[in-house]
């Protein structure tokens, strides 16, 4: 997310040389390690003392490409379930024949997860399902010959209230009305709300109570996470500037009603 962090600190810069006067504070943050779970970076941040002093009430993470001119917004995400399948069977020799040997039994799981996969698959293919509406499942490795230890890991579906850890897309959200208003003020057009379809630190977020919003300014540019050759072309990488100048300009100028008019802030 290298030119996205570009966008923002240029709007930040353009609109600082402008002489534009912000009624709250904006903070950005900066951390490792999001790429494998956050643990050691966005996780311990968002559990501090440091963070609950900066008192932010909204957060801007985090979005993907999109191949059509609208903007895509994120509310929610998928949870991560890591897991390891173990395997065992009849030890024997390699050039032996025999029944119940482990790599057999553990062809058992992966077709059963193949099928699986298959099926969630073809609901995305046919347009029935969004990329965060369904259950991706995906082998990350194969190892043999040493044991190897059984865990599984789930992230709670829940905040530390038991409320959904998603984002309210309506009138109750006065962050949401005013991030769909700004972009559009810059000329963008956005897209059906969705469940990001991976995971973000937004999660460390929203597991706080906090709202958070899932948001990249690309549009015209093909989804290609992680992919080779991943590139934003010039016009939008510019254009996301504006973008990012009109939200922020509308999310520090704006006093929500009530005992947290003067403190709550920005991220």
């Amino acid at each position: 997310m290298k030119c996205v962090g570009m966008q923002y600190m240029e709007a930040v810069r353009r609109l600082k040389a402008s002489g534009f006067q912000p009624k709250r504070s904006l903070y950005l943050s900066f951390v490792p390690d999001e790429e494998i779970g956050g643990h050691d970076g966005l996780e311990k941040l968002a559990q501090s003392d440091v963070f609950k002093n900066m008192n932010v009430d909204i957060v801007l993470d985090e979005g993907l490409a999109s191949p059509n001119e609208n903007y895509r917004l994120f509310y929610g995400e998928r949870m991560p379930w890591w897991l390891v399948i173990k395997a065992t069977g009849a030890p024997g020799h390699g050039a032996k024949l025999y029944d119940n040997s482990a790599i057999e039994n553990l062809f058992k799981s992966i077709e059963s997860i193949r099928r699986f996969r298959a099926s969630q698959f073809d609901l995305v293919k046919a347009g029935l399902k969004g990329e965060g509406e369904v259950i991706s499942v995906n082998m990350a490795f194969l190892k043999a010959g040493t044991p190897s230890p059984t865990f599984k890991q789930k992230g709670s579906t829940q905040d530390y209230r038991g409320r959904p850890l998603i984002t309210a897309t309506d009138r109750s959200n006065p962050w949401w009305a005013l991030l769909v208003e700004a972009i559009k003020k810059a000329n963008g057009k956005i897209g059906k709300p969705e469940i990001f379809p991976a995971a973000t630190d937004s999660l460390y977020f929203r597991q706080q109570g906090l709202r958070a919003i899932g948001f990249s300014p690309m549009a015209n540019t093909p989804v290609l996470l992680h992919d080779h050759n991943e590139f934003l072309n010039q016009a939008e990488y510019l254009k996301g500037i504006d973008v990012y100048e009109s939200i922020i300009k509308a999310y520090t100028s704006y006093i929500p009603p009530g005992r947290y008019s003067l403190s709550r802030d920005e991220l």
